[in-house]
């Protein structure tokens, strides 16, 4: 038998949702920021390419999460793309937030062991489960995913400069 963690981020599918979403929230803000104090009084663009990368890395950790949250809670597909779908709007993660928090769809542990539930013995609740049960494993390919998303994205430029010859 598996022990949920004690604390930390993702002890539980409430506090990594809540954390991402503030996180996405608070890069939205110094995004924003950046760019109203870059229209008023200059700002080198270096320090809105850092930010907006750190914006961009954030977004697609929360996209990540909310998925993982989404599954483990068993929440419909419309509720996960949803979820996900909000971020690309400045701080609409919030009221998502109290939402799903408001309607109980973050409570309860990562489901790491199989229940009586017949829908745990699809292949996709065993391969999630088998990844729950190996966090470093987990971490390692969420975040070799959202690396490689993020550099595509690098690749591609800024939404403001497609296309380019």
């Amino acid at each position: 038998m598996t022990t949920q963690a004690k604390s930390g981020i993702f002890s539980s599918p409430r506090k990594a949702f809540l954390t991402f979403a503030f996180g996405e929230a608070l890069t939205w803000s110094l995004l924003l920021g950046g760019l109203a104090f870059r229209a008023l009084v200059g700002l080198p663009p270096t320090v809105l390419t850092v930010i907006g990368g750190l914006h961009g890395a954030m977004f697609l950790g929360y996209a990540v999460i909310a998925s993982l949250v989404g599954v483990n809670n068993r929440w419909h597909v419309g509720r996960i793309v949803l979820g996900v779908a909000l971020a690309i709007v400045p701080f609409a993660t919030l009221p998502l937030e109290r939402n799903v928090e408001d309607k109980g769809l973050l409570a309860g542990n990562w489901r790491r062991e199989a229940s009586t539930d017949p829908r745990d013995n699809n292949w996709f609740d065993r391969l999630f489960r088998w990844f729950l049960n190996r966090p470093a494993l987990l971490a390692v390919t969420m975040l070799l995913v959202v690396s490689a998303i993020f550099a595509t994205l690098l690749v591609i430029g800024p939404p403001g400069g497609w296309p380019q010859n």
